[in-house]
């Protein structure tokens, strides 16, 4: 029997069988499988605790050598995560499902009487903030988002299905505007209105107004089917219904959409509703019509193109020229593998990283403190990519990195004290954030003064050819009026120190002792405020000398953006 077992095997051998069953071709090992059996079943041998001890004494090196590696780590040691901060969406509710053509059919019952369920109406879009989101490439690579359409009506009067609604998670501080909309609803209602003051001006005593009888329009109308097109004009078509919108467009924001999303949201918020669904053929008995063979189509939802724009909200944004150890400083503050160099514009993506300021192991490095009735543990930081000079007028990206820093709650400047004078690189830091917060300004009243409309008296030749609809309109769009104010402050106004890095490297002392000097005549108001503002914040800056590759001087940063955040 063995040997024909291994005869089977031979014949085998050049098929996929030694690939899909190698413990066939294994040889055995039985004595060494009961010697591992017996090893396991044997008591646990004790181990000694001067042992331990000395492996924990050798692994103390190897902890230096890793933290050495994780802040001076090779140029290929880093972790890329996919990063988007803008993107153009494009959002369409479910349209509504088609009514049934439908009649009761039984025994005795040679032509019962219409019985078509609705359609469904289409599913909706909503929207959400959450905190573990991080960047917009998820939705920059979809471009279009759908939802789901509504089922359609059925016979013995079951309404359709409503269809699947999509809810779209975004990150928190993520701004929303809208380019662009089409609401089908919007132009049947402004046809609708238009008919009805076409039929009220051409009507003739003794007429009701109604649609002539034999109109067919395909794009709204479904018949029974078989029906042939000889037939049509024999068909008496009832006036189509006005136009209907889903209750649960009330929920949403009113046109155009303008949202700023910088806070936690615990429930989603509604910005396309789904478009309602078609009548059944028993909406359409009238006392010409017993048994109407028609009903009407689904309704189109609605296409809107929104502009998503991440602005990170962030405790604490590094702001420095490039080179000058931002992301050096972000590794040695917290466990990020943000990309570190020795040449310019490493980092060309902002890095958040975070800060644990309680691991729940003995007594707290930092202090906590309560910051909107929750207890801290932690706080972010932003690593923004380098800025140049004109870095306001969109060189070397510069529009595009500066926007990260509006929303940090802290500002710390990044200077290097080997790369040349501290306070000029100070200075011409500040000079492209304060030219940027000027360019904001402008941009938000030119937007504001875009979005008015303009109004006529009742009284006045042009209002009498607007409709009733675009009379009821106030002075200013009514998503501008409410939309309520931001409460981010301006960038000037913000707390804000000076971090200076390499200060280990030989001959750093006597620039460092010039920033200070230039510190403390701007606590002392001798110096103006590099930012050129009035309403600058300038109560005590301080600047911290330290040494982020080798992690020195760091411990003092957290207890201070602690304290400034308290403030």
């Amino acid at each position: 029997m063995t040997s024909t077992r291994f005869n089977w095997l031979g014949g085998t051998l050049g098929t996929l069988t030694p690939f899909l069953y190698p413990p066939l071709f294994a040889p055995a090992t039985l004595p060494i499988r009961r010697a591992a059996f017996q090893y396991r079943l044997s008591p646990t041998r004790p181990r000694c605790l001067h042992n331990t001890a000395a492996e924990h004494s050798s692994s103390s090196p190897e902890a230096h050598d890793s933290k050495s590696a994780h802040l001076n780590p090779s140029p290929d040691n880093y972790t890329l995560t996919p990063f988007a901060d803008r993107c153009i969406l494009t959002v369409e509710a479910g349209a509504g499902g088609h009514g049934c053509v439908s009649f009761v059919r039984e025994k005795y019952i040679e032509e019962g009487p219409p019985n078509g369920g609705d359609g469904g109406s289409g599913g909706n879009i909503y929207i959400q903030a959450v905190r573990g989101e991080t960047s917009l490439h998820k939705l920059a690579r979809r471009r279009l988002i759908k939802a789901g359409r509504g089922r359609n009506g059925q016979g013995k009067v079951k309404g359709g299905e409503r269809g699947t609604d999509v809810l779209i998670t975004v990150p928190v501080g993520t701004i929303v505007r809208e380019i662009q909309r089409h609401d089908p609803f919007d132009a049947a209602e402004k046809a609708h209105e238009g008919a009805k003051l076409t039929s009220h001006e051409e009507e003739a005593p003794g007429e009701d107004g109604e649609e002539e009888s034999g109109t067919y329009r395909k794009d709204k109308w479904l018949l029974f089917p078989g029906t042939i097109p000889s037939e049509l004009n024999r068909i008496t078509f009832p006036r189509l219904p006005p136009p209907r919108r889903s209750h649960l467009a009330a929920l949403q924001p009113e046109a155009p959409i303008w949202l700023d999303l910088d806070k936690h949201m615990e429930t989603p918020m509604l910005i396309a509703a789904g478009a309602m669904g078609g009548l059944g053929n028993p909406h359409f008995v009238n006392s010409k019509s017993f048994r109407p063979k028609m009903a009407t189509r689904g309704d189109e939802g609605m296409k809107i193109s929104l502009q998503l724009e991440l602005k990170i909200l962030a405790d604490l944004g590094l702001v420095g020229l490039p080179n000058a150890g931002k992301s050096t400083l972000l590794r040695a503050l917290s466990n990020s593998r943000a990309r570190v160099g020795n040449w310019a514009f490493t980092t060309l993506q902002p890095n958040v990283g975070t800060v644990v300021l309680d691991n729940h192991k003995g007594r707290p490095a930092v202090v906590k403190r309560r910051r909107d009735g929750e207890l801290r543990e932690n706080f972010t930081i932003a690593d923004v990519p380098g800025l140049i000079e004109d870095a306001h007028l969109d060189k070397g990206l510069g529009l595009g990195f500066l926007r990260h820093v509006e929303r940090a709650a802290v500002l710390a400047f990044v200077i290097d004290l080997s790369a040349g004078d501290s306070v000029h690189a100070l200075k011409l830091l500040w000079k492209e954030v304060s030219e940027y917060e000027s360019f904001r300004e402008k941009e938000l009243n030119a937007d504001t003064e875009r979005r008015m409309v303009t109004y006529y008296p009742p009284g006045s030749r042009k209002a009498k050819d607007a409709t009733a609809k675009e009379l009821e309109r106030p002075y200013l769009d009514p998503a501008i009026e409410e939309l309520p104010l931001l409460t981010s402050t301006t960038i000037s106004s913000k707390p804000w120190f000076v971090v200076a890095t390499k200060a280990d490297v030989p001959g750093t002392q006597t620039n460092y002792e010039s920033l200070q000097r230039y510190l403390q005549d701007i606590n002392t108001a001798a110096q103006p405020h590099p930012s050129k503002r009035k309403n600058a914040w300038k109560r005590n800056v301080q600047s911290i000398p330290v040494s982020a590759i080798s992690a020195e001087g760091v411990d003092i940063i957290p207890q201070l953006v602690m304290d400034l955040l308290e403030d």
